[in-house]
């Protein structure tokens, strides 16, 4: 149990390292700004960043690893990174995680940041003042950190 456990710690501190290496410094400028759309260009540009992600998270965790006498195996591996893949997939297209945001009751939050909320920031002079700090970035984190948890859970545990 011990060893499972020291391996779900470690693996999911690589997973969260490459995370937010691959989801931000890896993934292009214009994969952010496409990701979303409606139609084949966003769904092709989230498809590639989802596809640099993976990378990102494998290129990291195998060394880890190997450095660490982990027990993972190919399976678990493929298994865990795969569903976290299929999960950043479906929240990165966006319209789905604010759906899901609106059902739970958190779409004042999602929107939180941005000019659809009735808080949103302004500049001296009453304007929009754009900020990364959203309620929809927020979500979208904590959805990925989700599912990074249980990625390592089976990558652990297989």
């Amino acid at each position: 149990m011990t060893d499972t456990a020291a391996t779900f710690a470690a693996v999911f501190v690589a997973l969260y390292v490459a995370h937010s290496v691959g989801d931000h410094w890896v993934q292009s400028s214009c994969q952010a700004a496409t990701k979303g759309q409606p139609g084949w260009a966003g769904r092709l540009a989230c498809g590639r960043h989802v596809l640099g992600l993976t990378l990102t998270k494998t290129l990291v965790l195998v060394p880890v690893a190997a450095v660490l006498g982990l027990p993972v195996t190919a399976l678990g591996l493929a298994v865990g990174l795969g569903l976290d893949a299929a999960s950043h997939y479906w929240a990165d297209r966006r319209t789905t995680l604010a759906r899901l945001a609106r059902a739970c009751g958190k779409g004042e939050f999602y929107s939180l940041g941005t000019p659809s909320h009735p808080a949103h920031p302004v500049t001296a002079d009453g304007g929009y003042a754009p900020t990364l700090g959203t309620g929809a970035y927020a979500l979208d984190q904590s959805w990925h950190m989700l599912w990074l948890g249980i990625a390592a859970l089976i990558i652990a545990a297989i």
